[in-house]
């Protein structure tokens, strides 16, 4: 029988198989910010130990960086402790920074993927939940805790858990104003955020082969709200086309042999799978979240559920929704669009395309955070930073912003964001009464314009 991508790439990794089942997993990149490596550097000096393997870890900044205003020393001092804390330890052990000062700083899963370094058939780790994001490329991809940090900077390897594999097939076309937000969305209502636990999601079917790198990471990046570790896409023309030229992405002869390699940890045809689930997309719409969790999300047409189970009085009585109501049509405070899910230029400019001519509704705060400076200067390049601006928008500097709010951007008192991020906890947006509602780039955009949560193919005649 044959092996999927998965079961391929864990073997190749896997160092030793310990004593109670667990595997000794070689991580082939290791991505490191600025929250959760600080205590991983202090117990390697404690310990007296150096990294293994500099040259495979890579650091950034994002979660508590400000967007409007990175003049040093930040005005938080937790902030400025946390940056300097990067800084000395990225230059004691010897790792690459992308800084502000180099042009590359942003948020980590989109800085990865946009410098090459996230590849097909490696395995990586990072200490932030959404590294699945790099799964989009073919990778085993997942978020750690920092003392798996410490071993990974120790050892290059860390122990870990084997998985089940389910295989996700879509079948169907998008239709109007539907991205790959939506879908994921979607196959988190349909699963649960629980219905993961213990998988590796495959990706798959013609849905997922016609999709851009950046949709197939935004369908990665949320694997983890359905409770599956690892998200995951078998690489094709669209992957190596992405990643050709890119800064660290293999050269000439090189490329060709890691091609060659690419194409062989693809799932057979005959690859064996725990599970199999197929959905079908051709009457999906524009998706918004009603609740204080992903699976809690419905269609921009459809009701919210009307049942009285605990769960569901629980994120009702947070939202200020009652049962059965359309999310459509309520008031909207805050819109914000960026973070790991949807700061990508191709979000950017999706979002332009329809904003341009319009005007953001009176009392609405709306932003825009790219992903990167590299997002950054070629929006600006293409002209997407002045629609944003005419329409109304606050146009940032790079960094996760609003998506948790461990910097400035945060909302007040019991606000309603439409947040292009991934998770609408309790909370998420730095405001213990905040609320809010998750949703694709165009929909914000819509919601922007309408002041009200609003489907865009009204609004923008789509």
């Amino acid at each position: 029988m044959g092996k999927n991508l998965f079961q391929k790439v864990w073997e190749k990794h896997e160092v030793y198989k310990l004593p109670g089942g667990r595997s000794q997993l070689f991580i082939g990149l290791h991505l490191i910010h600025e929250v959760t490596s600080p205590q991983a550097f202090s117990m390697l000096r404690e310990l007296g130990l150096g990294v293994a393997f500099p040259d495979r870890t890579f650091a950034t900044c994002d979660h508590i960086i400000p967007t409007d205003d990175i003049k040093r020393p930040f005005a938080d001092p937790l902030a400025e402790e946390m940056m300097q804390a990067i800084e000395k330890n990225t230059k004691d052990f010897g790792i690459k920074f992308f800084s502000p000062e180099t042009g590359y700083q942003g948020v980590v899963h989109i800085v990865g993927p946009e410098m090459g370094l996230t590849q097909p058939g490696i395995t990586v780790a990072c200490g932030d939940s959404h590294t699945a994001t790099h799964g989009a490329f073919g990778a085993i991809a997942f978020g750690i805790g920092t003392s798996q940090v410490r071993d990974v900077l120790a050892t290059q390897t860390m122990a870990i858990n084997n998985f089940k594999v389910r295989k996700i097939f879509l079948k169907g076309k998008l239709g109007k104003a539907v991205y790959s937000k939506d879908i994921i969305l979607n196959i988190i209502r349909k699963l649960g955020v629980n219905g993961g636990i213990g998988y590796a999601y495959e990706f798959a079917g013609d849905v997922i082969d016609k999709m851009s790198m950046e949709a197939r990471m935004t369908i990665c990046n949320m694997a983890i709200e359905g409770g599956a570790r690892v998200g995951y896409i078998n690489p094709d023309q669209t992957t190596y086309s992405y990643l050709k030229g890119k800064p660290y992405a293999p050269k000439g002869g090189d490329w060709d042999r890691m091609l060659n390699y690419w194409e062989s940890i693809k799932s057979d045809s005959d690859a064996t799978y725990d599970d199999v689930v197929e959905l079908d997309i051709n009457n999906l719409e524009p998706m918004v979240t009603w609740g204080i969790n992903p699976e809690q999300c419905i269609g921009i047409s459809e009701n919210i559920p009307a049942d009285d189970s605990n769960s569901v009085k629980e994120a009702l009585e947070y939202m200020k929704l009652k049962p059965g109501q359309k999310m459509k049509g309520e008031k909207v405070d805050v819109v914000f669009i960026g973070s790991c899910t949807n700061g990508r230029l191709e979000d950017l400019r999706e979002a332009a395309r329809y904003l341009k001519g319009h005007r953001v509704a009176k009392g609405v705060k709306a932003f825009v955070v790219p992903g990167s400076y590299t997002i950054r200067k070629q929006a600006e390049a293409e002209g997407l930073h002045s629609i944003f601006i005419d329409a109304g928008f606050e146009w940032r500097l790079p960094g996760c912003s609003m998506c948790l709010a461990m910097n400035p951007d945060q909302l007040v008192g019991d606000q309603l964001s439409v947040s292009t991020s991934n998770r609408n906890f309790k909370g998420r947006q730095g405001s213990s009464t905040g609320r809010t509602v998750l949703a694709s780039p165009v929909t914000a955009a819509a919601s922007a314009v309408a002041g009200v949560i609003s489907d865009p193919r009204e609004v923008f005649s789509i």
